[in-house]
């Protein structure tokens, strides 16, 4: 008889959605279901375009479960979960779903932190622990998008009170690890990192277009709107290239009236998100991905893990910003042609671009460093991270239920 744990999954967004929270989730349950382990997944209904298409390869064994429950929600013109009567059409329902669904050693549960929330109270009162992801804090991006000081207290006592009543937590980094125990919480942290999924993006060999791609979420914090200046500027000595966003983003509008009061619109490009075996094509061919963080949003302690998925593919990445970024990229440049890591600046940036459009990165090189990240920065290796913190606070709750079964 082999002992098998079950876990539950509680997130406004999981596989096949294309972000970065889908491709960490699906591989904590990868990892779950490799140990041989039974996942459920409460999330939400996918957007009508991506029903049936996968997020990305089941790494478990065929003993193992992954049940994935879905409930339909709100959603904002793009077609995405973000916003608080959106996050609300998840988390009043999710509140029911956790109170009758069979009973999981540990519920694993992802930001906003209104669902954090939720989960502590209905675990309270089921007596079942659960550990909190905080990849970021919520409530500090929040008082960057409002000037409401009303609104940013109420989420910070909700995020606090969400922490606060986690078994344990995982983050990205020793710099959320600082932000939160300034914020007076002390609940026992493991910083995982983070990584690609190995299994959706890697390295094949295409032509190389005229292309500096940033694929992911972009707002206020991360200050793309700088890149529009940037490639400005670069397109004055080398005309022809085409820069490209793709994903969710707020300040669109205000972008694309910069681009064409630069005289640069023609060549700039707003998609919407695309699945990650989409996406992965794209930074395949481009010169170099971009990612940004404004060193004045307040957020110097996050990492930009877009660099993972850009990295596994082979494209170089050219950050400006500050942070964790910096020293990672400086570090891996030390030894591989990963890119750089440059100051948020808009001339910065256009060097950086002019010196990967004179010396692209040839398909050799491309490959060394998909398969450095793949061997070092996988994101089932991250979700086993997540996978042991799991097991060890189901292992400290004895007089949880467990169940056997034969393997």
């Amino acid at each position: 008889m082999t002992s098998v744990e079950r876990f539950a999954i509680a997130s406004r967004i999981y596989r096949p959605e294309p972000a970065a929270a889908s491709l960490f989730l699906g591989s904590v349950s990868d990892a779950l279901a490799e140990a041989g382990h039974d996942i459920e997944v409460l999330t939400v209904t996918p957007p009508r375009s991506l029903r049936g298409r996968s997020g990305g390869s089941r790494q478990g064994s065929p003993s193992s479960s992954e049940r994935v429950r879905t409930f339909p929600v709100l959603r904002d013109k793009s077609d995405y979960v973000r916003g608080y009567l959106q996050y609300l059409s998840f988390d009043v329902p999710l509140a029911f779903r956790l109170l009758f669904v069979r009973r999981p050693s540990v519920v694993f549960v992802e930001p906003p932190p209104t669902t954090g929330a939720v989960v502590r109270v209905i675990c309270a009162l089921r007596r079942i622990p659960y550990v909190y992801d905080a990849a970021d804090i919520w409530s500090d991006a929040a008082g960057h998008a409002t000037d409401s000081s009303l609104v940013v207290r109420a989420l910070r006592w909700v995020e606090r009170f969400a922490m606060r009543g986690a078994a344990a937590m995982t983050t990205i980094s020793e710099g959320v690890v600082g932000r939160v125990r300034e914020l007076g919480v002390d609940t026992p942290m493991t910083v995982t990192g983070f990584g690609a999924d190995t299994s959706v993006f890697s390295y094949e060999e295409r032509p190389l277009e005229k292309l500096f791609l940033y694929a992911g979420t972009f707002t206020e914090l991360h200050g793309a709107g700088i890149l529009i200046d940037a490639f400005a500027r670069f397109n004055e000595t080398h005309p022809g290239y085409r820069l490209k966003f793709v994903g969710h983003g707020t300040g669109v509008e205000a972008m694309r009236t910069e681009a064409a009061r630069l005289g640069v619109a023609s060549s700039v490009e707003f998609t919407e998100s695309i699945p990650a075996a989409e996406l992965r094509p794209q930074l395949n061919g481009a010169v170099a991905s971009l990612a940004t963080l404004d060193p004045d949003g307040g957020y110097a302690y996050a990492f930009t893990s877009k660099a993972y998925s850009s990295l596994a593919s082979g494209c170089p990445v050219i950050f400006a910003g500050v942070g964790p970024t910096v020293d990672f990229m400086d570090e891996a440049a030390g030894s591989l042609p990963v890119g750089r890591a440059v100051v948020y600046d808009a001339d910065a940036i256009a060097e950086a671009m002019r010196a990967a459009a004179d010396h692209p990165l040839p398909a050799d090189e491309r490959q060394r460093v998909a398969e450095w990240a793949a061997e070092e920065h996988s994101m089932l290796a991250t979700g086993r991270k997540v996978r042991d913190v799991l097991l060890r606070v189901a292992a400290s709750a004895p007089a949880l239920r467990r169940y056997s079964r034969k393997p």
